[in-house]
């Protein structure tokens, strides 16, 4: 861990590799997880083990990462990996109150709050509408109203 800004009450469990990012208040970061360079992460959200969060990721507050997602930044737009050239990465935000299921991939997309990803689904596509989305390509089941 490194060069981390922390809000009070953080909790993140060795081993992992957190460095230059920004976690708010009461965040937890569980074992064997990397939030790289630049990553937000809103209060009292929690990331489970084996989660890769790659730079250009914002996620709001009061989410809830399961164990193995995948954040994608680089779409190998140019056939093949961006080898660091971040004009070719693209951005993911994540809004408030977002679940998402344990070995999800999510590439940079937008999700609305109030959102629930299902267990192993492919996030391709920006989700505009709260609601509970699985498979993949993630596709929506149902709606979802959110608790006052």
């Amino acid at each position: 861990m490194r060069d981390v800004s922390c809000g009070a009450g953080v909790r993140i469990v060795e081993p992992s590799n957190v460095y230059e990012c920004t976690l708010g208040e009461k965040v937890f970061v569980g074992p064997f997880c990397e939030i790289q360079k630049g990553v937000v992460i809103g209060a009292r959200t929690k990331v489970q083990s084996h989660s890769f969060i790659c730079e250009l990721v914002e996620i709001g507050d009061d989410c809830f990462i399961g164990h193995g997602v995948v954040f994608i930044n680089d779409l190998f737009s140019a056939g093949g990996p961006a080898n660091g050239e971040r004009a070719l990465w693209k951005r993911t935000i994540v809004g408030n109150r977002v679940s998402i299921g344990s070995n999800c991939t999510i590439l940079p997309v937008s999700i609305c709050s109030d959102t629930v990803i299902g267990a192993g689904a492919v996030v391709s596509r920006d989700i505009d509408v709260p609601g509970v989305y699985a498979g993949n390509p993630a596709r929506r089941l149902r709606c979802f109203v959110p608790k006052s």
